[in-house]
């Protein structure tokens, strides 16, 4: 029985060793979102168009709101008139207040900010998430300008920016040629966040699934407007404006759980310009503050991001648990048989190069790599669970509010 072990073993390190280096492939030189020089040093900033609106759509945000306005507003001059909106969606726990406040005390001198209630969704029709806060926030009317010449950021509160994120954003997302070099332009420019990871449960899914996440969506096929792959992360989303009315905006994917994959499908279905570059220097992101949150989000979007294929989501479970499980469940057996040594061996030590690499590539810590297994086993539990939730509707929620 246990040389039937064995050959597992090996399967697993061979897994790891090929995921490290597709990865590799992928983002050894993809491109990056970098600040752009200090000022006085060359160029304007940009010539990137008339008008920015930065739009934060909040539910029950209280952890997050306040240092997620303070970094906005601490950023330089982006090189255009600014706004920001938050756009709160019904929000129980004081979101609105702190916001407020926080606006409040600020003395130094504020773009325009607006703190409003998106109110509540018509009657009759499906607005999953923060797609109706966010698309209320779009239909605010804007400035007189040519919308091509006009920009929608839509960031989530759980996102920190660098003060450098908005001005090299509109830089690199306005395109045509300028002292500071080509940049290639986009309808719509998205950025892989820095993950921050802080209570353990983070530490044991997020650095898998980010892995996973780059293995199954290719930065450089969704860069190519020949290929059919789109990805957009959802937490920093830059829209041109005229591009973003066409596509019908967030009330064309209303009713859909996972919108940043559907708006990053429809801008290149529609012909428009996607960019998605890793943006882990100027942006970082902290999703979950605790077991029972990180539960519900990735059981509300796993199944969904795989487009409700059992075969695949299945799958994806089945592939973490030999990669990241199997490796540590096989070890206490290496006494019975040396055999085993090797192959675990060697694939506890890919685990470790995976986080390294993540580390060097992104900035994300090795902290509580040795808890790879618990953590393929927490993900092997979520699969079947969002695949439960999302086909009956019974627990579909995202903060309490039912998806179903």
């Amino acid at each position: 029985m246990i040389q039937i072990l064995e050959p597992l073993g090996w399967s697993a390190a061979l897994g790891l060793a090929l995921l490290l280096l597709l990865l590799e492939i992928r983002f050894g030189n993809a491109p990056r979102l970098q600040a752009l020089p200090a000022e006085g040093t060359t160029e304007p900033a940009v010539q990137c168009g008339t008008f920015l609106r930065v739009v934060v759509p909040v539910f029950n945000e209280r952890d997050n709101v306040v240092d997620c306005l303070e970094a906005i507003l601490a950023n330089r001059d982006p090189g255009l008139p600014w706004e920001l909106v938050v756009m709160d969606d019904g929000s129980s726990d004081g979101t609105v207040d702190l916001a407020s406040e926080a606006i409040r005390l600020r003395t130094e001198p504020l773009p325009l900010v607006r703190i409003l209630e998106a109110g509540p969704r018509p009657p009759g029709e499906r607005w999953c998430g923060k797609n109706w806060p966010a698309s209320r926030a779009a239909a605010l009317p804007w400035p007189p300008g040519d919308p091509s010449g006009q920009w929608l950021l839509f960031l989530d509160a759980d996102v920190r920016l660098d003060p450098e994120a908005l001005a090299a954003a509109l830089f690199e997302a306005s395109g045509s040629a300028g002292a500071l070099g080509e940049r290639s332009g986009a309808d719509l420019l998205t950025l892989a966040p820095r993950l921050v990871c802080g209570c353990l449960a983070e530490w044991l899914v997020q650095p898998i699934v980010a892995s996973l996440l780059g293995l199954a969506f290719s930065l450089e096929e969704s860069n190519d407007p020949s290929e059919t792959t789109a990805f957009a992360a959802g937490p920093f989303m830059l829209f041109r404006r005229r591009a973003y009315e066409a596509i019908g905006g967030h009330g064309a994917v209303a009713a859909e759980v996972v919108e940043d994959l559907a708006l990053a499908r429809a801008i290149k279905t529609s012909g428009h310009r996607l960019r998605y570059l890793i943006g882990t220097e100027l942006v970082a992101v902290r999703m979950y503050r605790n077991l029972a949150a990180l539960w519900e989000g990735w059981t509300k979007n796993w199944y969904l991001g795989l487009d409700r294929n059992p075969a695949a989501a299945l799958g994806s479970a089945g592939l973490v648990l030999l990669l990241y499980t199997v490796p540590w469940a096989l070890l206490p057996l290496t006494v019975m048989d040396p055999a085993l040594a090797a192959p675990c061996g060697l694939a506890i030590a890919l685990q470790l190069s995976l986080r390294v690499w993540s580390r060097l590539r992104f900035g994300t810590p090795i902290t509580y790599w040795w808890l790879a297994a618990l953590g393929g086993l927490l993900i092997a539990l979520i699969v079947p669970a969002s695949i439960w939730k999302t086909v009956t509707g019974r627990g579909w929620t995202w903060r309490g509010r039912s998806l179903a």
